[in-house]
């Protein structure tokens, strides 16, 4: 079913308080108007009496099916007026109003307007019993009431076109960092494969290394998936911030990613300079994962690389990243060797934290990522 035809979200929740205060505001408007009115009438006032309570009981169904008690509040609405004329049409008529806005908030824009043309029929009637000024006055309350309920339904759409916004944003963090995490382990993994593969019967030594190391990179992407699969509760973020915090900063653990792309085969010069204590989160995950999808390309797609630079520099207005090798790459540059989303994940990182990122072949051959992550934006 149409998503537009059910109530929204924030009046089903808020049924039972809109009852109250629409149950309410009816019974000491048009209650009081009645007894008014029919002080001298007591026959028709049990009635208009009765009437009254029948729209407030009406009223509890008015989120869940507001046609029907939009139909009932004006035909009692009707009743009221024409036992007691001296009570206002627009008064006669609030639970119905009431109604209508509700209806308005919660329906299709068709069937409100056609269950606002119902309300306006009355408008004659209004004009008759109070004349131009009464006419008047039914007709704003109704137009009222109606474009109350469009307004509170453009409300709600804005609420759930940024909840479902947010929910996307989430679902791309969490592709990147599964992305980051299991393209670099694999692709570690597979090389160490073939070289344990390929040393098995002569060297079984050096195999069993290759090996260990895979579980190593194994082990430690296990636990990070772990992490990322608790941003489907709750406290996903905050378990993932202690947790991290408790291993320490991600850029301090940049000699354990280091170790493990050597173990390939690979030559890693790592520089760091400046401190990495104190630096906002965002800022230290996003340089760690610049550096990490950056040296996995390297493995994936520099051919004939066998060596590579990293170098991290932490200074008080940003950290600086360069990942700098000297493999051959085809066209000129990774996205054309099939690393388009990796580029993509690197640059989006960057933004992110109001940093920028440049990706390009070296003029001596190689290719180069440099970021400019800026810490103060990020705090």
């Amino acid at each position: 079913m149409d998503r537009s035809m059910q109530p929204y979200d924030g009046f089903v929740g808020e049924a039972r308080g809109l009852w109250w205060g629409s149950a309410g505001l009816v019974l000491v408007v048009v209650g009081t108007s009645v007894v008014v009115a029919g002080a001298d009438q007591v026959g028709r006032l049990i009635v208009a009496v009765a009437l009254v309570l029948t729209q407030v009981c009406a009223l509890r169904w008015q989120v869940r099916s507001p046609v029907v008690v939009l139909a009932v509040n004006e035909v009692t609405g009707l009743a009221v007026w024409a036992l007691l004329p001296a009570v206002s049409l627009t008064g006669a008529l609030l639970a119905a109003q009431v109604v209508l806005c509700v209806l308005s908030a919660t329906r299709p824009r068709r069937v409100s307007v056609w269950a606002l043309a119902v309300m306006c029929l009355a408008a004659p009637l209004a004009f008759g019993a109070g004349g131009p000024a009464g006419g008047t006055v039914y007709l704003l309350a109704v137009l009222l009431a109606w474009t109350a309920g469009q307004w509170r339904r453009a409300q709600q759409a804005r609420t759930l076109a940024e909840t479902r916004r947010a929910v996307m944003e989430e679902r791309a963090r969490i592709a990147r960092e599964v992305h980051d995490v299991v393209a670099h382990t694999l692709s570690v993994m597979v090389i160490q494969a073939g070289a344990a593969d390929d040393v098995f019967t002569r060297q079984p030594a050096q195999a069993r290394q290759a090996l260990q190391a895979i579980e190593t990179g194994a082990r430690s992407a296990l636990g990070e998936l772990r992490l990322l699969l608790r941003a489907f509760h709750g406290d996903a973020e905050q378990d993932e911030v202690a947790e991290r915090r408790a291993a320490g900063p991600w850029l301090a653990r940049l000699d354990e990613l280091a170790d493990s792309v050597r173990a390939t085969g690979l030559t890693v010069h790592m520089c760091c300079e400046g401190s990495t204590v104190g630096l906002p989160a965002a800022v230290d995950l996003a340089a760690y994962r610049i550096v990490q999808e950056a040296l996995t390309n390297t493995l994936r797609h520099a051919a004939g690389a066998d060596e590579v630079h990293v170098r991290v520099a932490s200074g008080e207005e940003c950290v600086e990243v360069r990942v700098s090798d000297n493999g051959r790459t085809r066209h000129g540059s990774w996205p054309a060797a099939g690393a388009g989303r990796g580029l993509v994940g690197m640059k989006e990182r960057a933004r992110l934290v109001g940093g920028s990122l440049r990706a390009a072949p070296l003029p001596g051959g190689g290719f180069e990522v440099a970021a400019r992550l800026p810490v103060e934006d990020a705090s």
